[in-house]
């Protein structure tokens, strides 16, 4: 009796191809034998798969029906019926990108039906580095000392001894890949995979490096030098390529990732790329006006402050800000105006406000 395969990956029989595609992908990792399922029941959601998953093989099924399994595969018998279980005999409409992720587990790595080159690359590095308002106006170069592996200075990072010639890898024969032969359920499985002793290279040294024993690295302190732009804002991050932990001939160097932390100011408020400021101001000065020195990032500055200013007036200083990282010019400084009222008044002090009340002040 044929099997209904819409039934055995669960889903109706006007499915879409995307939803039979998801509901595989969803059974086949929850039923892998190397995760403790049911080897059985794995192969028979594949069977359901490369039937429905290909528009011809599923038009034919849904015309056959019942009589499927004796009607046959155009093309070919049905792969997974076979012993010996032969991904050729999918032809073009083997869709690879479904197993990729499946056979990961059998090569602990990346599937051998991957196309995809990966270079392996060693770990980044991210730190914090704190600045000052004052070091964002005009930009600052900050020493770092990291701890990490950093590239041997005696052979470059080659991992090969001064004036030592090197020579084809004895384990790839200079291919720079070597191939691994698996056994599954499904049939061996051949994964190519970077050589494990010339790292791709091909190559390997005749007499490895006296300082780093051949890896090309060495763990050091390294003091590297970071130019931070003006205009940064807090939590703004900076990638340098190449500064994270160092690969050698093992891969390629990580990068190092610097975020910024700009810290509490005492006297000003960021805002975006605009300063705030708080002046106070009695209430005769902020009636009759005056000049008063103010503080700003690039140093101090005379501020009138205009005759009949209101509390809270916010006076604005053109180009005072900080300057636009990605950008031209600079924001703005905002100076806001605190009107003070006395909480205690002498007898003359009294005086003058009860006859500035009679004139209507």
């Amino acid at each position: 009796m044929a099997k209904d395969y819409y039934q055995v990956l669960g889903v109706s029989s006007g499915a879409s191809q995307e939803e039979i595609k998801k509901a595989f992908h969803k059974l086949a990792h929850e039923h892998h034998p190397d995760k403790g399922g049911d080897s059985t029941k794995f192969k028979e959601i594949n069977e359901a798969y490369q039937v429905l998953g290909n528009k011809e093989k599923r038009a034919q099924y849904d015309q056959f029906g019942s009589t499927f399994d004796q009607a046959g595969f155009q093309g070919g018998q049905n792969p997974f019926s076979q012993a010996g279980f032969d991904f050729n005999n999918f032809g073009g409409n083997f869709d690879n990108s479904i197993f990729e992720d499946i056979f990961e587990g059998f090569f602990g790595g990346a599937s051998p039906f991957s196309s995809r080159k990966r270079e392996r690359k060693e770990k980044d590095i991210a730190v914090d580095v704190k600045i000052t308002l004052e070091e964002v106006l005009n930009g600052v170069e900050k020493e770092i000392n990291l701890a990490k592996n950093v590239e041997c200075e005696r052979c470059k990072g080659s991992g090969a001894e001064l004036k030592t010639e090197m020579k084809r890898c004895p384990s790839c024969g200079g291919q720079g890949t070597v191939k691994e032969v698996k056994r599954t359920i499904l049939g061996t499985f051949a994964k190519t995979s970077t050589c494990p002793q010339c790292f791709g290279k091909g190559e390997i040294p005749e007499k490895k490096c006296q300082k780093c024993g051949g890896e090309g690295r060495l763990r050091e302190t390294e003091k590297i030098l970071v130019s931070i732009p003006a205009g940064v804002s807090d939590g703004e991050t900076l990638k340098i390529e190449g500064k994270g932990e160092a690969g050698g001939r093992m891969a390629k160097s990580g990068d190092l990732y610097v975020r910024f932390y700009v810290a509490e100011h005492s006297k000003f408020k960021r805002r975006g790329d605009d300063i705030y400021y708080e002046l106070d101001a009695s209430f005769s000065e902020a009636s009759l006006g005056i000049k008063k020195d103010v503080p700003t990032l690039a140093g101090e500055i005379e501020l009138k402050v205009p005759a009949g200013t209101q509390n809270g007036k916010l006076l604005r200083l053109k180009g005072m800000g900080i300057p636009h990282l990605h950008g031209r010019g600079k924001g703005d400084m905002y100076v806001k105006i605190n009107v003070k009222t006395p909480s205690k008044l002498t007898r003359k002090q009294k005086k003058i406000i009860e006859d500035l009340k009679k004139e209507g002040l």
